[in-house]
């Protein structure tokens, strides 16, 4: 849990410090009063980046750098530092300095953001993003081979794009690193569709009040027990069309998690209410998996997605929200502060 927080520096804020409760705290301003930036500034400082901008953005405007501290209860003193120039990023925990921060030295956290209400109806961008941002969270190493891969697979567009072309024999090392990457990262995220599988058509039925039925399904083009030797054949096979589109058209960076209502895919049946319901049982599926996988309290980070959810979602939110230290952020506190019978930390902006 997160007691204290102080921003130098960071986004629109100069030198501002808040003090945080142990449960619900809503950050309540009008737009571009700095809500989501304080927001984002608490998923930095536990996973070491922002889901919006590259970290130089991060600095306030004309500054050479910034600085977010913050006292925990569990485990002392913790700071960010980013410098512009030269662009780098530090992290001081408890008095040690680290480049990076590993799985052991984050903070587990779930962000809840408005885009995340277009996870069933937009690209499969998202899901994937969805998937692998999971379970980097509780795998250790995961996000090692996650940025492996994207290297791996860039290394091997660019050599397909070459003017005066690439040879079979220049590619096919690529061939066989990329498709030992892409079985790991397939098996993983196919182990965690069975994960949410086991919760997913429990807790849509509790929020929504209904009986049906929603399911998840990985769509791996290949078996899992031989996705590798399987891509690396298809790699080998298409390497001549791989050329004349200039990328590689198979792999994990082209598949998709289907959400299913009784059976149908949920981007043909699911009314609007639908999909966000099952959205919100997603991200209370992403809390328990997290808590259970770290054996720690996740910190839940709600940007501005109240006001898109009605009464019945607001309460079935608020419903999972007890055991949580959660930042909420509002232009309405009262359209917040009504859904909790406990007192809430107000920070007020602008």
């Amino acid at each position: 849990m997160i007691t204290d927080l102080r921003l130098q520096n960071y986004r629109s804020y100069k030198d501002d410090s808040f003090e945080l409760n142990s449960g619900v705290n809503i950050v309540v301003g009008p737009n571009a009063s700095g809500k989501t930036n304080l927001l984002e500034a608490v998923l930095v400082l536990a996973r070491g980046q922002s889901y919006r901008a590259k970290d130089t953005e991060l600095i306030k405007f004309s500054k050479p750098w910034a600085r977010i501290d913050a006292d925990l209860s569990t485990s002392g003193k913790r700071t960010v530092k980013i410098v512009n120039e030269p662009a780098s990023k530090t992290y001081e925990l408890d008095g040690k300095t680290f480049k990076r921060l590993n799985l052991q030295h984050s903070l587990p956290v779930v962000l809840f953001e408005p885009n995340h209400l277009q996870l069933l109806g937009g690209s499969p961008e998202r899901r994937r993003d969805y998937l692998d941002d999971l379970i980097e969270q509780t795998t250790p190493g995961y996000g090692t081979i996650r940025r492996q891969y994207r290297r791996a697979l860039a290394q091997r567009n660019s050599l397909l794009k070459k003017v005066a072309g690439s040879s079979r024999s220049q590619v096919f090392p690529w061939d066989v690193r990329l498709s030992h990457l892409a079985g790991q990262i397939v098996r993983a995220r196919s182990s965690l569709a069975q994960e949410i599988n086991k919760e997913i058509p429990k807790i849509y039925q509790q929020i929504s009040g209904t009986k049906t039925e929603v399911t998840v399904k990985y769509q791996n083009r290949w078996p899992v027990d031989n996705y590798e030797s399987q891509m690396l054949k298809k790699l080998e096979s298409s390497f001549d069309d791989d050329r004349l589109r200039g990328f590689t058209s198979v792999g994990p960076h082209r598949e998709d998690l289907e959400v299913l209502f009784d059976g149908r895919a949920a981007q043909n049946t699911a009314s609007r209410g639908e999909a966000r319901t099952a959205v919100l049982a997603l991200k209370i599926i992403e809390l328990k998996i997290i808590e259970a996988a770290r054996a720690q309290t996740p910190i839940l980070l709600l940007d501005d997605v109240f006001s898109e959810l009605d009464g019945r979602r607001r309460h079935a939110l608020t419903d999972y929200l007890a055991p949580y230290q959660t930042f909420i952020t509002t232009t309405d506190a009262d359209l917040v502060v009504k859904n909790f019978t406990k007192a809430c930390n107000v920070i007020a902006l602008g």
